[in-house]
């Protein structure tokens, strides 16, 4: 265990466990967005759920990331995926009653969960791969120790979303914003936005754009049918 006592393996340690903080940001916007509308208890089977799930995607991806992101259209469907999450999120209404309504409601937020974090991880996990630098200890011990910060990320979320209504729609962007960027890196555009370089900053803004005008229109359109 010598390897413990070095300098270079406890800096490596506290790279791995700022960066995952600062990558978790979307995936815990995610976690509080699904799990919002559940009772209290189910909500906290959520965001444990998607906690955990986000640092396990991370670690099993880290392997085979650089491999899967140099496919092409992989990072478009995953970019789609989240614009519909995005949108599904901002135009749900949270409407459940009864255990059986409850229980089907916090399976979908399950679910929502996990392929938003598969989706988000497979690019995050660049970063903390570099600066593991090979070593799956450094890497193992870096997402476990930072499952607390976005379960506590999570939760403050669900909380600001309680009392700021505008934070769901600011977290639904957040969501179109990310899966426009992802679309946008995606190898197959690579020479497009050699050409056309503004169309990448422009990616996230549609992403962003498209999330929020739909899914506001879908929300209308269900109040309307609701009355």
């Amino acid at each position: 265990m010598e390897f413990l006592q070095t300098t270079e393996f406890w800096i490596g340690l506290l790279k791995i466990i700022w960066i995952n903080i600062i990558l978790s940001g979307d995936n815990a916007v995610v976690i509080a967005l699904a799990a919002r509308s559940l009772p209290a208890k189910q909500q906290r089977q959520a965001v444990l759920f998607g906690s955990g799930a986000a640092v396990v995607l991370r670690i099993g991806l880290t392997v085979v990331a650089v491999k899967l992101l140099a496919m092409p259209y992989l990072q478009i469907v995953g970019g789609v995926l989240l614009l519909y999450i995005g949108v599904q999120l901002l135009s749900d209404q949270g409407e459940g009653e009864g255990e059986e309504k409850t229980h089907g409601t916090l399976l979908a937020a399950m679910r929502t969960i996990l392929i938003a974090d598969l989706v988000m991880s497979l690019d995050n996990v660049i970063g903390v791969a570099a600066a593991a630098k090979g070593s799956m200890l450094l890497l193992v011990l870096g997402l476990a120790i930072s499952i607390p910060m976005v379960v506590f990320g999570s939760t403050m979320m669900i909380r600001l979303m309680e009392r700021f209504p505008v934070v769901v729609t600011l977290g639904a962007a957040l969501i179109g914003w990310v899966g426009g960027e992802t679309m946008a890196n995606d190898t197959i555009l690579a020479t497009l936005m050699q050409d056309l370089p503004w169309l990448h900053q422009a990616g996230p803004v549609l992403g962003a754009a498209l999330v929020l005008g739909l899914g506001r229109w879908l929300q209308k359109r269900g109040q309307t049918a609701a009355n």
